[in-house]
């Protein structure tokens, strides 16, 4: 994948916004964003290895709380004091809780076929607490733009709309692409 492309979304919260870019090459992918949400700002970063394979996430809000996790992209993680996170173990991608943006990395990974399901561990973040946690996910391609979007358990489901870079258009009550 070759990508050099800035992108902005808005939630459905007309209070949060993120403006991203991201650099895809032969060699990786490098990711910058910044979010503004109603109750803080957060500055984000990821590197991705040739593979599309999460290697370090790095979270910074506005009122100084920092994550920062790295990975061995076999689904292996430590935290910033390289203490192995074991809960973790076998998650790929990462998803952050007030960001479209990652749930492009399974699309842009992964060979496609549509209507046939892929399951994917996930290291979920919750930006407002800091914290991550192992998350089930499943996405099934259902044509050339759109993508459903299902939690393993069943509670949350959506249909999301991607570009041809596999970049969100619209993911139905949180969040629309601006520019």
């Amino acid at each position: 994948m070759s990508l050099d492309r800035s992108v902005r979304w808005r939630g459905f919260d007309p209070d949060k916004l993120e403006h991203c870019h991201v650099t895809a090459t032969a060699r990786d992918t490098r990711i910058r964003s910044a979010i503004i949400t109603p109750t803080f700002g957060l500055f984000y970063r990821l590197k991705l290895d040739e593979a599309g394979q999460v290697r370090t996430v790095r979270l910074e809000r506005t009122d100084g709380a920092v994550l920062e996790l790295f990975s061995d992209g076999a689904g292996n993680w430590s935290d910033d004091r390289a203490d192995p996170l074991p809960a973790l173990r076998g998650c790929i991608d990462i998803d952050l809780s007030v960001s479209p943006l990652t749930n492009s990395l399974p699309l842009w990974r992964c060979d496609w076929v549509i209507n046939q399901p892929q399951r994917f561990a996930t290291s979920w973040i919750d930006a407002d607490a800091m914290t991550v946690r192992r998350d089930e996910q499943i996405y099934t391609r259902l044509d050339e733009t759109r993508f459903r979007y299902q939690s393993a358990d069943g509670s949350f489901e959506r249909i999301i709309t991607v570009d041809g870079d596999g970049l969100v258009l619209d993911y139905p009550g949180l969040f629309t692409r601006e520019a």
